[in-house]
Formats: structure tokens, C-alpha cells, sequence
């Protein structure tokens, strides 16, 4: 179980990570939230659990045949290392921020959908980090690689449901000293992450 449990901490700081921290689907939510209400960011934070399934499902399925090649899954480890740096340096360097502008309509889930399957994040994370990081978890039990999906989605919808209920209470959140701490947090673990996938790589290169 032991290993088991480092894929469940790898899922849960992804998925606060990508909960918490500003994209195109959080700044809707925060948005949608601020003008219309708290249940508009509650729609718009439970789009990931629909929108990401063909991503995840695509992903898995592109790189499945290339699971035994070493070449191929060590360029995506640092590929995905590259990634990691991006998002990481992100967050240290996030000062805070809200949402402005938009328009007056309130959103749909229909529009939060189609606004997470036009962001590239979601593709690329699961192209060069998700789903080799499934692949290497079922190689230890399909049950690690269940456990790495379910507790990603976990925090990563809880995270944003979080961030619209504190939101719809409190306008000032975004620029909350606790909420810049979080991000820089999760920014500097994901630096962290990045340097296991590069060992990864280097070992599947060489």
C-alpha cells in the first residue's frame, strides 16, 4: 500500500494545484461568481468531472501503445518536467488577482464546458503528465492508478467549489494573503514534482 499511497499524495497535490490555481475555467467561476452568485461558481466548478473524461480517456489511449517505450515516455517526462516549471514558477510568482470585465448573462454549465475544452491546459497536462503518470501507477496495481484519478478529482473540484462558496462571501478573497500563500505553496511543490520527472526521463533516456 505503501506505493499506492504515493500515488494518492501525487493526485491530491495535482488536483489542488489545478484547482486553485487562475486559468480560463477559474477566472469564469470567480467571475460568474462575483456578479451572479455563489451557485453559478458551484455550476461552472463541477465541469472538470464531465469535460475532462474524453481528454483523460484520449490521453490514456494515445499512450498506451507507447507504454513499453522507454524513449517515447522519457521525452514526455521531460516534457512534462517543463510543464511542471511553468505551473510551479506561476504560482510562486502569483500576487493575487480578480477577475474583471465580462459580460452581464449568467453562465451555463453548457458555457463552462465548452470554455474548458477550448483551454489547452488540460490536454497538455494530461498528455505529458496525467496519463504517464496512470501508466506508471498501473504498472504497480490498478488500484494505484485508480486512486491517483479519484483523489486528483477529489481536490481538484473540491478546490474550486471551495474557492466559490469564499468567494460568493468574501470579494476580497483573490487578494487575501492566505489565498497567495496557497498558490506560491502549490507553485513550489510542483517545482518539486518536476524534478522526479526528470529523473524519470533521465533514467528512461539513458
Amino acid at each position: 500500500m505503501e506505493k499506492e499511497i504515493g500515488y494518492i499524495l501525487s493526485g491530491i497535490i495535482f488536483g489542488l494545484s489545478g484547482g486553485f490555481t487562475p486559468g480560463p475555467l477559474m477566472t469564469l467561476m470567480i467571475s460568474e461568481t462575483l456578479k451572479h452568485g455563489t451557485r453559478e461558481g458551484l455550476k461552472i466548478a463541477m465541469v472538470p468531472l464531465i469535460s475532462d473524461f474524453p481528454i483523460v480517456a484520449g490521453s490514456l489511449l494515445l499512450l498506451s501503445g507507447f507504454s513499453d517505450a522507454s524513449l517515447f515516455l522519457g521525452i514526455l517526462a521531460m516534457a512534462g518536467a517543463g510543464y511542471l516549471v511553468y505551473l510551479g514558477w506561476e504560482g510562486l510568482s502569483f500576487r493575487g488577482e480578480i477577475p474583471a470585465g465580462g459580460q452581464t448573462k449568467p453562465r451555463s454549465f453548457r458555457k463552462g464546458v465548452i470554455t474548458n475544452f477550448l483551454n489547452p491546459n488540460p490536454y497538455i497536462f494530461w498528455i505529458t503528465i496525467g496519463a504517464p503518470t496512470v501508466i506508471r501507477a498501473r504498472e504497480v496495481s490498478l488500484t494505484a492508478a485508480v486512486l491517483f484519478i479519484i483523489f486528483m478529482y477529489i481536490c481538484l473540484v473540491g478546490s474550486k467549489i471551495l474557492t466559490a462558496i469564499v468567494t460568493g462571501k468574501s470579494r476580497n478573497f483573490l487578494k487575501s494573503r492566505g489565498y497567495v500563500i496557497t498558490i506560491r505553496t502549490l507553485g513550489a511543490l510542483l517545482i518539486l514534482f518536476a524534478l522526479i520527472f526528470v529523473k524519470q526521463g533521465f533514467h528512461a533516456l539513458f
